[in-house]
């Protein structure tokens, strides 16, 4: 049964049914692809330099800034920078906010 048969028979429109069946053929073949930034060196990394920029970690974990932006968003990670430690700012600066 073609889409526009399907779609007079059970009174829908055509783009309905391709959305039911692109959504259920999405659902049934899609696999997790494996993460290129393992866990556990990226927590590492997050430990031993905490006020890093997104680009120095894709850098060290050879990997683009939007990997590491999505992993540390799945590890539940902010990145809020301490304006005492950021790099941008002079001493001077920063005692101004305490």
């Amino acid at each position: 049964m073609t889409f526009a048969e399907a779609a007079e028979f059970y009174n829908l429109s055509p783009t309905t049914i391709q959305n039911w069946k692109r959504r259920v053929h999405s659902k049934t073949t899609r696999q997790t692809n494996p993460y290129k930034i393992p866990d556990d060196m990226l927590l590492n990394d997050v430990k031993e330099y905490p006020d890093d920029y997104q680009y120095e970690r894709a850098r060290r974990l050879n990997c683009s800034k939007t990997g590491i932006y999505h992993a540390l968003k799945r590890l539940g990670i902010s990145q809020k920078k301490d304006l005492r430690a950021s790099k941008g700012m002079s001493d001077k600066k920063s005692d101004i906010s305490q």
